[in-house]
């Protein structure tokens, strides 16, 4: 690279490389540094440099078959070049001074305009068309935020639906460009799910998940790659009924038959362990398979656990909380104090382990029960015991539905309330 004053003004001078001599038909490069300072022109040399070369990565992306890295190549391009990239119908109705510029901006660099270049400045290339699958596969990078702070886990729960929804349409229309689905294509779809809610074979609220896990991953890619395509994703929502809520273990069956001698004993450790917690402190299954070392305290002045977004996400900002434990929590505990590795990247198969094992052995209150009836029991000891609200809710991790004030009561307090009504 050398720095070379012509005239009064520096400027740089380079010998293009190999790499860019398809889109580069110069052999050197002379590039103005706008300046009559040597000492500023070498503080501007290597900027100038790098955008010359981003320029001509650019237009190599261009250079290709692919619709897709064409179409992402000119975005960037124009935006080296100093313009946002616009489809030519809206460059087409641009103020006359803008639409000027863009079209003296071809030619500012070279004797003949480059068509990759005039393509990305006025607009001509056209889109990629996505295929629903395809739009899936892009969708994972452009959500991305969205999985910020889950652990492996939450994650693969997080991706299941989606391609499960996209994998439902393609099975019953097709696996069509997303600008091609149509209100028809649409309807067809709800039409399938109709059916199998008319069949008993899923709730009203299930299907609305389908629906709205498409609708996502559509809107999402639509929004993120700015295709600008009006979606036909109103109006497909089922009504659904009254939810339907786990009841909670009355408190007579956890004492008689969870916690009987030998109950529990098919279970292996950790879920037995899990199952144990949960009585006494109504965490939710993935919350207790999360703790580590770390966030269950069994040294403190109160022996707690500690709710905490430790290489995972909450469900919420106040999911995040400590809780006292006591009773067979406390017991059970003192056996995992290092927490429960077996599940810590599977809470579903928690869930499913304890469930099969309380069914095959009788020890579902009635049919509606499951393990997560635990927590529901929990609660309702709270109430029937009166604890206050706001305590109920920091234990449960829900909001308050009012303002918050002060520091709420101390962890000795609630250690006292809940030992009253541990099993």
């Amino acid at each position: 690279m050398s720095i070379v004053k012509r005239g009064s003004t520096f400027q740089l001078r380079r010998r293009v490389p190999q790499r860019y001599r398809a889109v580069e038909p110069r052999g050197v490069v002379w590039i103005s540094l706008h300046t009559d300072s040597e000492t500023v022109a070498r503080s501007k040399a290597d900027r100038a440099w790098g955008q010359l070369v981003e320029a001509w990565e650019a237009r190599l992306a261009g250079d290709t078959e692919d619709a897709e890295a064409r179409h992402a190549a000119a975005h960037e391009l124009a935006r080296i070049r100093g313009f946002r990239y616009l489809d030519v119908g809206l460059v087409a109705r641009l103020p006359a001074d803008e639409l000027v510029a863009r079209v003296e901006a071809i030619g500012a660099r070279r004797a003949a305009p480059d068509p990759v270049e005039a393509s990305a400045l006025l607009g001509t290339v056209p889109a990629p068309s996505l295929t629903l699958e395809k739009a899936l596969e892009l969708y994972w990078g452009l959500a991305r935020e969205k999985t910020l702070g889950k652990s492996e886990d939450q994650l693969r729960r997080w991706k299941n639906p989606r391609v499960k929804a996209v994998r439902n349409f393609v099975e019953i229309v097709g696996n069509k460009p997303i600008e091609a689905i149509t209100r028809d294509d649409m309807l067809d779809f709800r039409q399938h799910w109709l059916e199998r809610i008319e069949a008993g074979e899923v709730t009203p609220n299930s299907a609305n998940k389908d629906l709205i896990h498409l609708g996502d991953v559509l809107k999402t890619v639509n929004t993120m790659k700015r295709l600008g395509l009006t979606l036909p994703l109103g109006e497909l929502s089922f009504r659904e009924g009254e939810t339907r809520t786990r009841p909670p273990f009355s408190p007579e069956w956890i004492r008689s038959r969870l916690l009987a001698p030998g109950a529990l004993s098919g279970l292996n450790d950790e879920a037995r362990g899990l199952l144990l917690g949960m009585v006494n402190t109504g965490y939710r299954p993935s919350e207790g398979a999360g703790l580590t070392a770390k966030t269950i305290r069994l040294d403190a002045a109160v022996p707690h656990i500690a709710i905490e977004p430790e290489g995972r996400q909450l469900k919420s900002a106040y999911a995040r909380r400590v809780i006292p434990l006591t009773g067979v929590s406390l017991e059970a505990f003192r056996a995992f104090q290092d927490g429960f590795p077996r599940y810590r990247e599977s809470s579903a198969g928690l869930s499913a382990t304890v469930n099969k094992y309380l069914k095959a052995n009788g020890l579902l209150e009635t049919p509606a029960h499951s393990f997560y009836s635990l927590r529901h029991a929990f609660e309702d000891r709270m109430l029937a015991a009166g604890i206050d609200d706001r305590i109920r809710r920091d234990l449960f991790g829900h909001r308050l539905d009012r303002e918050r004030y002060g520091k709420g009561a101390s962890l000795e307090h609630v250690a006292r309330l809940v030992r009253e009504i541990a099993l």
